[in-house]
């Protein structure tokens, strides 16, 4: 029967132990040199944004240039409490690995990797920017954050959407607030038998005193199509506005103010009229076959 070594499990026990112990103080001092070097690359990252941030063209770049100084110093600071940590270890060794398998890495983090290019790509020709309103695919919202693996979309109900850069790179995506002035367009269908040049000053006039639109360039009404149910108009004006939300508040006192004013002046809108036609049997004198009498009904619904 094999009997355990006791003393010799205890043994080595104790040497590990006194092996840890006798590294502790580099561990330490590894910890405290990594955690100074996140430190300095997160100082990095923020310096950089603040020098950037008062010119809008070079925000983007700034964020670029602030998360790859912030990841160089990291990957510096991993790198030297490697080497006190553990004193056999090479950088160039690592980097050696790293070279040989990089085929493998590459296929196992593709899409890390594609989302991380497609969001470099973002930050530095800097489609859109934190804070303004996009929308993509079935998403729309404020942009809160631009990383370099996603983007973070605040939706106008409150929600936190997290789209892959590399969504964003290749899907269109449309940017509400690219430019100082937005134009709000609405249609609307008269009767042929009004007055279309009145009517277009009437609704000029109504726009150019609502609060939001802009004066210049002016608002315009103008004859888009002539249908069988009536003449259509295009009323379109701009607005110095550039959120959603209140984009639709103006286009409510829009619409309110058009409504008012039509009904002010007596302005009538077309309704539908629908022919309902009444087929009725009888026969005649000499007993032939029965003859149709059409009979017209017209009657007109709103």
């Amino acid at each position: 029967m094999q009997t355990v070594n006791v003393l010799l499990a205890w043994t080595t026990i104790v040497n590990m132990v006194n092996g840890i112990f006798g590294e502790l103080p580099n561990l330490v001092l590894a910890f405290l040199i990594f955690f100074g070097f996140y430190l300095i690359g997160k100082r990095t990252n923020t310096v950089v944004r603040i020098m950037t941030d008062k010119r809008q063209k070079a925000r983007n770049a700034g964020m670029v240039l602030g998360k790859l100084a912030e990841s160089g110093v990291i990957t510096a600071g991993i790198l030297v409490a490697l080497t006190i940590a553990i004193p056999t270890f090479q950088p160039g060794s690592l980097i050696q690995l790293l070279g040989i398998g990089s085929v493998a890495i590459g296929f196992a983090f593709h899409d890390i990797f594609q989302n991380f290019l497609a969001g470099i790509l973002l930050l530095l020709t800097g489609p859109f920017h934190v804070g303004d309103e996009i929308s993509v695919d079935k998403y729309e919202g404020t942009v809160e954050d631009i990383e370099t693996r996603a983007t973070t979309l605040r939706t106008y109900d409150g929600r936190r959407i997290v789209i892959p850069n590399s969504d964003l790179f290749t899907n269109s995506v449309t940017v509400y607030t690219a430019f100082r002035l937005r134009q709000i367009q609405c249609e609307l269908v008269i009767d042929y038998d009004e007055d279309i040049q009145q009517v277009k000053t009437l609704l000029v006039g109504a726009l150019q005193g609502i609060e939001n639109v802009a004066q210049e360039p002016a608002a315009e009404v103008l004859v888009t199509a002539i249908t069988g149910s009536g003449i259509v108009l295009q009323i379109s004006c701009w607005t110095a506005l550039l959120l959603q939300r209140q984009i639709l508040r103006l286009q409510d006192n829009i619409l309110t103010t058009v409504k008012d004013t039509l009904v002010a002046n007596n302005i009538q809108l077309p309704t539908q009229t629908q022919k309902i036609l009444l087929e009725r049997l009888h026969t005649s004198k000499n007993g032939s076959m029965p003859e149709e009498t059409p009979v017209i009904d017209m009657t007109n619904m709103p």
